[in-house]
């Protein structure tokens, strides 16, 4: 069956809470790579990895050039790798994710996958800790390290999962789920569906005025996910 729909996925906050954990690996990771010590923590919420490691480079005096940047994102990967084992410990899947990935994953006709301000490296770390890697093609998502503007994600995303899987997706078959306003915006800028849930920083009234088309509480309820996305 030629797959028509595309479902990208946020990751932190909507799929599963690391709260703390990201502050922690950029202090280990920017005295590894600058010997600086972390003194001000950059604002991470709907943010890509490449806007957030050029901002906290900046605001510690460091000239943010793309060598240094691929360096803090080296050593950030380290970071993650280490901590494999903790993580599922380190933090938690956030109520009805599993069940949401996994229907939408017996409808044939759907392509799910990611549009997240993490690393591909780390993005595959969070989800595997909880089993929530398998029904994304993660080789198709559009990742932090593409744009330091969130909204270019979406249509780097689409394009590959055209590639792969050789069907057009129109604008209003994509459908992004977020959390932030700043995955309504992504969503909006390129015509495609926003979905957005409560469940992180931003409550339900800011989203909507963001321009949500829905906007859930959370994941629990799998029927008004499926709802939101299929129609």
């Amino acid at each position: 069956m030629t797959k028509t729909r595309l479902v990208l996925w946020d990751i932190d906050h909507t799929l599963v809470d690391y709260t703390g954990l990201g502050a922690a690996w950029y202090t280990a990771a920017l005295a590894a790579t600058t010997g600086a010590e972390l003194k001000t923590y950059p604002d991470f919420g709907g943010r890509t990895e490449r806007a957030i490691s050029t901002d906290l480079l900046i605001a510690h005096g460091i000239e943010p050039t793309e060598e240094l940047l691929q360096a803090l994102w080296k050593a950030l990967i380290a970071e993650s790798e280490r901590a494999v084992e903790h993580l599922p410990t380190s933090g938690r899947a956030l109520p009805g994710a599993a069940a949401a990935l996994t229907a939408f994953a017996e409808h044939d006709d759907v392509v799910q996958s990611l549009v997240t301000g993490n690393l591909p490296e780390i993005s595959r770390h969070k989800l595997a800790a909880f089993g929530l890697d398998e029904h994304l093609d993660l080789d198709i998502g559009g990742y932090g390290t593409l744009s330091a503007h969130r909204p270019d994600l979406v249509p780097h995303a689409v394009a590959q999962a055209v590639a792969k899987h050789g069907a057009p997706f129109a604008a209003d078959a994509v459908v992004v789920i977020g959390d932030t306003p700043s995955d309504v915006e992504a969503a909006l800028a390129h015509g495609a569906i926003a979905v957005a849930v409560a469940t992180g920083h931003y409550p339900a009234a800011e989203l909507r005025a963001a321009g949500a088309h829905t906007v859930l509480p959370d994941l629990a309820d799998t029927d008004a996910v499926r709802s939101a996305v299929l129609g």
